[in-house]
């Protein structure tokens, strides 16, 4: 008897890519039994069975991977790295903790540091054969008060007045220089300023050529070179620095996947990095992802977010500047308008800052800490994000560690998947999102394992995480920088491919490699990498038996940017098997 594996067209049109020979039955366990073990590096996976014709029990058809736990979760960790956390040993440590992504961190340390640590994650990543994304963090320009004439500064009065001007000319307790011009000429009268992360506040109550004289609203101590944040004013200054504009060629030149952009201010600010990037960016380079810091209450004008969203690729809610610029009972709202925004946008977001701070000095976080980092998740988050705690903290791999039990508990809640649903963003008009939206519906009809889509650039793929579906979506793209960068997106396990292809050619690894007795026979290329996103499956531990399935989405032709125009249902055991017979020849 034949068994046709189907393939769904919009159309509706089922086809056999194969068939099976009366004389040469095999079961679908005793293929699925008879992939080899992965060479050393493939997380650790260890598959029963051995090359035979006869079927073995179900529990002996593949072991789970030993870090089989580092797989089962949705949203990503963003762990930023530092002096605790610079060596080859603590960077795994933390991938295997669940780092997804790593943050080098350009307002400290040099380039060649940032070059070192990259080098390390990039052999990590070769030794797990597992992509891990690189985020290269701008310092962006900093604006902070000139110098006093006592080492200690002074202690400002409420009510008193107090004036900036441009003097260079050491401070007292009535004066110090601004040297910036720009936060002089766009200040106005009642107009806030913020002094040491907002532990000084002045309120502009006059201005003249080259000063502002403010009134001392909250008192404190004012020093040598504290920072200056400008709540109501926009500046007419470039997010880059000399300083970043380095850092951004330098970045360019080793190859990091994303590129974050401090103090944006509106959409210009990413026009500027867009065309500075497709300016500098070495010939054959890849182009990394570039990400909007919003930190600045001038985001929230107008329609200055949605436009941000649209020009950027992802977005970082970046909490520190933020909540010092705007009212503490502000920061949450605008954090669930951003996740929101990005979600409709199918933009992938993170979640930023003093996520587990106790965890600097304590082995355990607060029980607000956790809930703040439960809250981020439930907002539906593509990523939450560690700062000190793994770069500078006592703790780093245990603030991993804490973070992604916290993700598994609030994934594993039923209340997580309706919160996620009623933001739902509605698919769009177009024939991808139509084939995404039927195969999230097709996985939760037929319990898929995984949704798989083959995707050149990605765009397929955010998609997919847009719709937050139950099921882990497998990424599989011809180009190693386009899996890092889907390493963020929320729900997306990339595969690490071979340079140029759809996971594996034929010979890699002798990869699912059956009996001479039983080969099973690739019709066309559609099957070849049918047959790749099996394999995938398996080595991330999404399918432990032969008969789960999976709902694979392609477009053909092949290199087509976004066609997504098939949906095929593949049980574990390859293409050419269905109900646990496979055609072989």
């Amino acid at each position: 008897m034949k068994f046709s594996s189907s393939i769904v067209f919009v159309a509706c049109v089922s086809t056999a890519s194969a068939f099976l020979t009366p004389s040469s039955p095999a079961t679908a366990k005793a293929l699925f039994a008879t992939m080899p073990p992965p060479v050393n590096g493939n997380m650790g996976y260890t598959y029963g069975g051995g090359a035979s014709n006869s079927a073995p029990a179900i529990s002996n058809v593949a072991v789970a991977p030993k870090v089989a736990q580092r797989w089962r979760k949705s949203t990503k960790q963003v762990v930023t790295l530092g002096p605790a956390s610079s060596n080859l040993e603590m960077i795994e440590k933390l991938f295997l903790a669940g780092a997804d992504v790593f943050r080098l961190n350009f307002s400290h340390g040099s380039q060649e540091q940032k070059k070192e640590l990259l080098d390390m994650i990039r052999s990590v990543e070769e030794k797990y054969s597992h992509p891990i994304a690189i985020l290269g963090d701008l310092q962006g320009p900093k604006l902070r008060l000139g110098e006093f004439s006592h080492p200690d500064g002074y202690v400002l009065q409420a009510g008193q007045t107090f004036r900036l001007d441009l003097d260079p000319t050491k401070g007292d307790n009535t004066r110090c220089q601004l040297p910036h011009p720009e936060i002089i000429e766009a200040s106005e009268v009642g107009h806030n300023l913020l002094i040491d992360d907002g532990k000084v506040k002045f309120t502009v109550i006059g201005k003249g050529p080259g000063y502002l004289d403010c009134r001392v609203d909250v008192e404190g101590r004012v020093k040598d070179r504290k920072g200056v944040n400008t709540p109501d004013s926009v500046l007419a200054i470039s997010a880059l620095t000399p300083k970043d504009r380095s850092d951004l060629d330098y970045m360019l030149s080793i190859g990091v996947d994303w590129v974050a952009l401090s103090f944006v201010q509106t959409p210009a600010d990413i026009v500027e990095i867009n065309a500075l990037i497709d300016a500098k960016l070495p010939q054959g380079a890849f182009k990394p992802a570039v990400m909007a810091k919003i930190e600045k209450p001038s985001c929230f004008i107008g329609d200055n977010l949605e436009r941000i969203v649209e020009l950027c690729n992802g977005i970082m809610v970046a909490r520190g500047d933020l909540g010092v610029e705007c009212p503490p009972e502000d920061v949450p709202l605008l954090q669930k308008q951003i996740i929101d925004t990005c979600r409709q946008k199918g933009r992938p977001v993170i979640v930023a800052t003093q996520m587990l701070e106790s965890m600097i000095e304590a082995p355990t976080p607060t029980r607000a800490e956790a809930s703040d980092v439960a809250t981020a998740i439930y907002d539906g988050a593509d990523a939450i994000m560690l700062s000190a705690e793994s770069a500078a903290g006592k703790y780093p791999e245990e603030s991993v560690t804490m973070q992604q039990r916290i993700i598994n508990r609030v994934e594993s809640d039923s209340h997580y998947r309706s919160y996620l649903a009623q933001n739902a963003p509605a698919p769009e008009n177009t024939p991808t999102d139509a084939v995404i939206h039927a195969a999230y519906q097709i996985s939760q009809t037929i319990k898929a394992k995984s949704i798989v889509c083959f995707s050149l650039r990605g765009s397929t793929v955010l998609r997919a995480s847009k719709a937050r579906p139950a099921v882990p979506i497998m990424a599989l793209c011809p180009f190693k920088e386009t899996s890092r960068q889907l390493a963020l997106s929320w729900g997306v396990y990339p595969d690490l491919p071979t340079a140029g292809s759809y996971g594996y050619i034929v010979q890699d690894e002798n990869a699912m490699t059956y009996d001479s007795a039983l080969q099973e026979q690739s019709t066309d290329d559609f099957d070849l990498v049918l047959r790749n996103a099996c394999r995938a499956a398996l080595k991330k531990g999404l399918v432990s038996d032969p008969d789960d399935l999976l709902v694979v989405t392609a477009g053909l032709p092949f290199g087509t940017p976004g066609a997504a125009n098939i949906i095929r249902i593949v049980p574990a055991a390859g293409p050419s098997c269905w109900d646990g017979t496979c055609r072989v020849e």
